[in-house]
């Protein structure tokens, strides 16, 4: 009677924390089928052959492939759709970005500071003259 209550007891348990098994389990899968799919590209067979000399039935073959072009699909999806950071009823202010105008070069001691108003053909000279230095 007591293993009867431990055993329930353990499936009674929340598990909702825990690792989905079969989610798990479908990504190997997926993985796995993934290689296959890569092996039949790279072999230079045609399908019917390729399936023929592995062993593999024509319908599993196509089912797994359907079955990555999906979860493929669905993570281009996901990662197309803007991250919601902000909780619902705040308001995001957007984070002005400072960008540098200058370039800064600091060569032997040399110091150059280059912006929208530098001539484009003294900075050519000033260069070629530090290549041949």
């Amino acid at each position: 009677m007591n293993k009867l209550k431990k055993y329930a007891n353990f499936f009674n348990q929340d598990w909702s924390g825990c690792m989905d098994t079969r989610k798990v389990a479908e990504e190997y899968r997926l993985s796995q089928w993934m290689q296959v799919i890569q092996e039949q590209k790279c072999s230079g067979q045609n399908i019917k052959e390729f399936c023929e000399d592995k062993g593999i039935k024509k319908n599993k073959y196509f089912y797994w492939q359907r079955k990555l072009r999906q979860a493929t699909c669905a993570g281009l999806l996901k990662s197309e759709e803007p991250a919601d950071l902000v909780p619902m009823g705040w308001m995001q202010i957007e984070a002005k970005q400072e960008t540098k105008t200058t370039l800064d070069i600091e060569i032997g001691g040399c110091h150059i500071t280059v912006d929208e108003k530098t001539d484009p053909e003294l900075l050519k000279k000033v260069c070629r003259i530090l290549r041949a230095l």
